[in-house]
């Protein structure tokens, strides 16, 4: 079985969002040489504090020969090695079942299983939002929120154009120009709550950083999470591989 093989990123990447709780993250571990035969699977789980930042990393890892073993050096590696970020493609748990059935390991197991072979957790460092923008949320908001969620690896100038047709970015761009322009932006309305968001290439253009910008009326903070979620996601199914989440105000 080969990487090239699944099927490729989605044409569209509308945001969806559902109640349903977390999921784990599935990646697809490829060979060193040129070749992208799948060697492994790698399953991931991000641990977040109340706000939804990011405080901690759980993983394992699995391959024919070695079977299952907990690998935050791993996942650890596979953000800051680009030798391993080249190897590794974000990939969903119905191809997963599908790489980890055609390696020969049979059924891949429910993600109640998977958390048990999670024996490494690697913490992930949180400071105090910063004060970004307004004091004080716009009349009819009670909280004003800004999140950065941060990604390794790269998107293609197709990928792009999609996330930039399924979001409804303006012909025109964002307000934000330069380095730090915003690529794809997109809005979302839902019982009262505001949610606007902006893709951008981050830390001298090495990462990309998606900005969540939430403005509340109700007291639904996990419509905020299943956001922060679903975005990442739509993210994630257009091959980057998401780092850290960090709350600006």
């Amino acid at each position: 079985m080969t990487i090239d093989s699944l099927p490729a990123g989605p044409a569209s990447a509308a945001v969806e969002v559902t109640g349903a709780g977390p999921q784990l993250d599935y990646y697809l571990i490829g060979a060193r040489d040129s070749t992208t035969t799948v060697e492994g699977i790698l399953v991931e789980e991000f641990t977040r504090d109340r706000d939804f930042v990011t405080t901690g990393l759980a993983s394992a890892g699995w391959t024919p020969q070695a079977g299952w073993w907990s690998s935050a050096s791993l996942s650890r590696d596979i953000r800051t090695n680009p030798e391993m970020l080249a190897r590794v493609v974000p990939t969903s748990r119905r191809q997963a079942e599908d790489a980890h059935r055609a390696l020969g390991g049979g059924q891949l197991p429910d993600e109640t299983l998977l958390r048990t072979h999670f024996l490494d957790h690697q913490p992930i460092a949180s400071a105090p939002p910063l004060r970004l923008g307004p004091a004080q949320p716009p009349a009819g908001f009670h909280d004003r929120r800004v999140y950065r969620v941060l990604f390794a690896k790269d998107l293609r100038p197709d990928q792009v154009a999609a996330l930039r047709t399924a979001w409804r970015t303006p012909a025109a761009g964002t307000s934000a120009s330069g380095t730090n322009a915003s690529v794809a932006s997109g809005r979302l309305d839902g019982h009262g709550d505001q949610f606007s968001w902006d893709l951008r290439r981050v830390g001298h253009t090495l990462a990309w950083g998606l900005d969540v910008t939430a403005l509340l009326a109700t007291d639904a903070t996990a419509a905020l999470g299943s956001t922060l979620s679903a975005l990442t996601d739509v993210l994630r199914q257009h091959g980057l591989i998401p780092v850290t989440t960090e709350r600006f105000s």
